[in-house]
């Protein structure tokens, strides 16, 4: 066994030192050893761990979720089908995602369409439709 500071291992997943650190703390990764002089000694494990972590948060995944991930890799009982619904259920997340994006950027669009960029802000209808009643729709867009 490898025995790697942390700054091998960070370097080694492609992160950040404090970063490496939060991921401990936050139960990602197990504490590693210490040294006489109180040095994070880590194993090569942990490098692959948080190469894992890594490319699953590039994914979209959240810290809770790559948890649910870590303990279905580490569970001889899990079965692949625990993880493809893990993924299912992440691709559902990000199509929500994508059609709230869009919506935004409708509203967006309609909102610098409605404003020729001329004048006083006291009469600007962005600013004013951003100051209604909380919903943005065509209506309050043409006022």
């Amino acid at each position: 066994m490898n025995r790697l500071t942390i700054g091998k291992v960070a370097k080694g997943a492609g992160l950040g030192i404090e970063t490496v650190r939060f991921y401990e703390r936050e139960g990602l990764i197990e504490p590693p050893e210490r040294s006489d002089s109180n040095y994070r000694i880590y194993s090569s494990q942990a490098v692959s761990r948080l190469r894992f972590i890594k490319r699953a948060k590039t994914l979209g995944f959240t810290l809770r979720e790559i948890k649910e991930l870590l303990s279905l890799r580490h569970d001889p009982s899990a079965s692949k089908s625990a993880v493809k619904l893990q993924v299912e259920a992440k691709i559902e997340d990000i199509k929500q995602k994508i059609s709230d994006l869009k919506n935004i950027q409708q509203t967006l669009e309609a909102l610098d369409e409605c404003c020729n960029g001329q004048g006083p802000t006291d009469d600007c209808p962005i600013l004013k439709a951003l100051e209604g009643d909380g919903t943005l729709t065509d209506k309050s867009l043409s006022q």
